[in-house]
């Protein structure tokens, strides 16, 4: 997004967090709702063109979604929906993307709120390496001719009971309405959102064999000092590594042994 709505979705995020801080709303079940309203404008185009027409008035835009709205969903969303058709939006499907990353971002806040966030990060993680390692997997999750009940049904028998709720329902939004994404995209997205939850970023390191905690604790710290940020570590191993690690954080790739690494972040940080 740019432009007015870059600004639009900024003011977006700010109203989630002041509503999911309140103990009176309930982050789980806003995201179900966002989520039905993103589905809604999304099949709707001549509704979402309304909603977002620069020619009308904020206001009566609003009040619009209010009325349509109003008998749906909970106050909370409704008053939410309607602060976000009064802003101004560069394309009208800007909303339906911001409506669709608030309802994600609310699903990671109930995880948050519940102590569960680490565990979703590493959940959507190990999915995306489950789909990536499975050619027949990634088909029957992203086959065209396959209801969205059916890939429901598969998601079930795969993350039922092994996974937190949120990493569930965020996973099973995805394959079922994609909306012209991939599905690497997607879990990608949803990463890049989780840590967005602490300020962090996320770093994907692969290593020859399992690291041990210190050595976690050693590198997380040094690429923290780097890039500026609280660093979450997704982690992977792969044989060929050859001893070494390879770090990427965004796009940036970091080749080299972890002692190696950690020494040479000591000494630039040091000047």
């Amino acid at each position: 997004m740019n432009g007015a709505s870059r600004e639009a979705l900024a003011a977006a995020r700010e109203r989630l967090d002041a509503l999911t801080d309140s103990t009176s709303v309930d982050a789980g079940s806003l995201a179900d709702e966002l989520a039905a309203v993103t589905a809604l404008l999304d099949r709707e185009v001549s509704l979402r063109r309304v909603l977002t027409d620069p020619a009308q008035a904020g206001e009566a835009k609003a009040e619009l979604a209010q009325r349509l709205l109003g008998a749906q969903v909970s106050g909370p969303a409704a008053d939410l929906v309607a602060g976000m058709v009064r802003s101004r939006w560069s394309q009208s499907r800007d909303l339906v993307d911001a409506l669709e990353e608030l309802a994600n971002t609310a699903d990671l806040t109930a995880a948050q709120q519940a102590g569960k966030l680490d565990d979703v990060e590493d959940e959507l993680f190990r999915f995306g390496r489950i789909v990536s390692g499975s050619t027949e997997l990634r088909a029957a999750l992203t086959d065209r001719k396959a209801t969205a009940s059916a890939k429901g049904g598969l998601l079930r028998s795969l993350l039922g009971g092994r996974a937190q709720s949120a990493t569930e329902r965020l996973v099973t939004r995805l394959v079922t309405a994609p909306r012209g994404r991939s599905l690497e995209s997607g879990l990608e997205s949803l990463s890049k959102l989780a840590a967005d939850r602490r300020d962090r970023m996320v770093a994907t390191v692969t290593s020859a064999v399992p690291l041990s905690d210190p050595q976690k604790q050693r590198l997380g710290a040094a690429l923290a000092k780097l890039y500026g940020r609280t660093m979450h570590l997704n982690l992977d191993v792969d044989p060929e590594v050859l001893g070494g690690i390879r770090v990427q954080v965004g796009d940036e790739v970091i080749n080299g042994s972890l002692a190696d690494r950690i020494e040479d972040a000591s000494r630039r940080l040091a000047g």
